[in-house]
């Protein structure tokens, strides 16, 4: 999927995969969440776009042709506002991207901030679990759906520069390992998608740090096709790694050793 004038084209062999559908995306004013709304839209989905930064909001969102909502994903009841917000506006709801996400500024040390500390877990871990509460009865009545969470590779391995915000994600991967086959069993497909460094504005702490490192950064309509991939597809309990020069992949976890 390559960008021109800011749109993500067509695959030419299946451009409407998700014609019919209804989705919301949260975290969409930007990066990943922008480029996923563009995606979805694309792929023939009817697009509501949530952000608390609402302009961003509407600014995706007349870009698809969709609606927009301002979103504090941090708090429940706004979650809760959103989902009816879609289903009131557009008939119902499919897809759910619960992409919101933030850097956490500080540390466990001399750096601690606890309004910081707060305000990544809200975002980052309370944002995806008030999320798939909130989304989970409208998907039910429309038979089953998809919702894919945004973690990050800092969810399967350890990030000493931002350990809060590893912890975060880490607790989104098992969130969506735990859940993903009882969902299923009800036509739920819940996935994650752990990409790299990817363009968006939580990099630019760091920009230097990978620029130094010669990190290639991800381009967010590359992370936004797999994230397509995973809603048109049957995969349900996955962790998709997105790495710069490799295709999307299924993470291997490693079983745990049984009791003797």
């Amino acid at each position: 999927m390559s960008p021109r004038d800011g749109h993500p084209q067509p695959r030419g062999d299946e451009p409407l995969r998700l014609a019919g559908k209804i989705a919301l995306v949260t975290g969409a004013a930007g990066g990943i969440g922008r480029a996923t709304a563009l995606a979805l839209a694309q792929a023939g989905a009817a697009v509501v776009a949530a952000d608390v930064d609402a302009a961003g909001a509407r600014a995706v969102a007349a870009e698809v042709g969709g609606h927009a909502y301002a979103c504090d994903v941090s708090d429940l009841d706004a979650n809760l506002a959103a989902v009816a917000f879609a289903v009131d506006a557009c008939g119902g709801l499919d897809l759910v991207h619960l992409n919101a996400g933030i850097g956490s500024g500080c540390g466990v040390d001399g750096d601690f901030d606890l309004g910081l500390y707060r305000r990544a877990m809200g975002v980052n871990l309370d944002g995806v679990v008030f999320g798939l509460h909130a989304a989970l009865p409208a998907l039910r009545a429309r038979g089953g759906g998809a919702i894919v969470a945004t973690s990050s590779l800092a969810g399967l391995t350890g990030t000493p520069y931002d350990a809060l915000y590893s912890a975060n994600k880490h607790a989104v991967v098992g969130l969506v390992r735990s859940l993903g086959a009882p969902l299923a069993e009800e036509g739920i497909r819940l996935n994650a998608i752990c990409p790299g460094f990817a363009e968006s504005a939580i990099i630019d702490p760091i920009r230097d740090m990978i620029a130094a490192g010669g990190v290639p950064i991800i381009a967010p309509e590359r992370i936004a096709e797999a994230v397509v991939d995973l809603f048109a597809g049957d995969a349900a309990g996955e962790c998709v790694v997105i790495q710069p020069g490799r295709a999307p992949l299924a993470f291997a976890f490693r079983g745990v050793p049984g009791p003797r």
